[in-house]
């Protein structure tokens, strides 16, 4: 029976056999990634795939410290290139892209039409991943400072450990609304709403990289290739990420 084992690896180092794949992907890809990797133990029979999902930042200092990581998918390439010394040389490949977006609980009577909008009074918490840590968070304060607004609006911030965690807050009606990424309001379209677009400051672009001491570098090299074939980008865009 094939099976998805999401594992935290500080603590799961030496419990990977030879066929397993660790995989450490941005909280953002937990729907799409579990998906894509049932797909490939299915077309790879005697593999199996480990996922570890978390803030990329946070993947990066699990690699860093020695974390049994055979690819790493990040949510932004400053992640990305915090983790350049640990990577395979031409592995690191961009497979998706995203989008900002405001995002309120789905009963939210809020008026947001522009990002000015979220001066309001009657909108006291905002919510996004930490911006010293969290790729959504860097993209939202890049944002918000292009139009001069983060200085303003930062105090209203609850932040995140991840993106997850924030569209949580959202989704609980623990904030009125939050930064997150188009995806993750997709993955809880009963709880939560787009309220609009936010344009970014880089574009939203998705890198993966083999690890320069992978356990498992075949395996690796075989699930990176699947998430840049045509059945891994199926997958990725019925979870509504874009091409790269």
């Amino acid at each position: 029976m094939k099976r998805i084992t999401a594992v935290l690896l500080l603590g799961a180092a030496g419990a990977a056999s030879a066929a397993d794949i660790t995989v450490s992907a941005a909280a953002s890809l937990n729907n799409a990634f579990r998906e894509a990797a049932a797909a490939y133990e299915a077309a790879h029979p005697g593999d199996k795939v480990l996922l570890n999902f978390a803030a990329s930042d946070a993947l990066v200092a699990q690699i860093a410290k020695g974390a049994p990581v055979d690819v790493f998918a990040s949510a932004d390439q400053d992640a990305m290139d915090k983790a350049q010394p640990h990577l395979a040389p031409g592995s690191r490949r961009n497979f998706a892209s995203n989008r900002l977006v405001v995002a309120v609980p789905f009963s939210s009577n809020l008026e947001l039409r522009t990002l000015a909008d979220l001066r309001q009074p009657a909108l006291q918490r905002l919510t996004t991943g930490n911006p010293a840590s969290v790729p959504v968070g860097r993209y939202t304060k890049g944002a918000l400072e292009k139009i001069g607004l983060w200085g303003e609006l930062e105090p209203k911030f609850v932040f995140g450990t991840n993106v997850r965690q924030s569209l949580d807050y959202i989704a609980r009606g623990e904030v009125e609304a939050g930064l997150v990424y188009q995806t993750d309001v997709a993955s809880q379209a009963e709880k939560v709403r787009t309220a609009m677009v936010v344009p970014t400051t880089t574009p939203i672009t998705y890198p993966l990289a083999v690890i320069k001491d992978a356990p498992n570098p075949a395996g690796a090299r075989g699930f990176a290739d699947f998430i840049m074939s045509a059945g891994g980008q199926a997958i990725l865009a019925r979870h509504g990420f874009g091409k790269p």
